[in-house]
């Protein structure tokens, strides 16, 4: 039966994804200055520089930005050389993030792109392919986000999208509010396409992930 629990969180966060001083600072500001407290944990951040590091990554993407929390431990986990290219819809969040990647010195590893991330995804098609990719914006552009990264990562590249549990709502059947129903369509597509060897890392609120096989 599963065991994974708070105190378990505890001990892999102490083990494995110990925050240093610069990166606990950011996290506890992001809600200080007025963002919303939705960045991921430090065990999901430590995931996400895992991910970024197995793929080798020399180009990577981030859709939705915020307080830039999650791009400074994927910033870490980039090959010499390598780029992060972020998105993020408000001005606010990305300067604040701006100060965050100067704080943590990876701003040189980071392009902090502003706007409406449907409206700039096109362009960066000529940035690609990527090698990785990492989804935590609106849930209702998931599956948008999903057909864009599929068709813009290298094989063998790796992709990631936060929320994959809404807070355990997705496996509630009775449960029809439209960004669960629109997680969990995203989740079984992950999971039924061919091209993907995909799975749910269980922390937080869950990360969907996969390699991408090629078409």
């Amino acid at each position: 039966m599963p065991i994974y629990d708070d105190a378990l969180e505890s001990y892999v966060r102490q083990e494995f994804s110990a925050e240093d001083q610069i990166l606990r600072t950011i996290r506890e500001a992001i809600p200080r200055r007025g963002l919303p407290a939705i960045t991921v944990r430090p065990e999901e951040g430590r995931f996400l520089q895992f991910l970024a590091a197995a793929s080798q990554a020399g180009r990577a993407l981030e859709i939705g930005t915020l307080g830039g929390y999650s791009g400074t431990w994927i910033a870490r986990g980039l090959a010499d050389g390598g780029k992060l290219i972020t998105l993020e819809l408000e001005p606010a969040h990305a300067e604040v993030a701006q100060e965050h990647f100067d704080m943590a010195g990876v701003a040189d590893r980071v392009e902090i792109r502003i706007g409406n991330a449907h409206e700039l995804l096109p362009d960066l098609s000529q940035r690609g392919p990527f090698d990785f990719v990492f989804i935590d914006a609106e849930k209702e552009g998931y599956p948008d986000y999903l057909d864009w990264t599929l068709a813009n990562l290298r094989p063998g590249g790796i992709l990631a999208a936060h929320n994959a549990f809404r807070s355990g709502r997705v496996a509630d059947p009775h449960n029809h509010e439209d960004s669960v129903d629109v997680m969990r369509a995203f989740n079984q597509q992950m999971g039924a396409d061919p091209r993907l060897i995909s799975s749910v890392f269980p922390a937080g609120d869950g990360t969907a992930f996969a390699i991408f096989r090629g078409s």
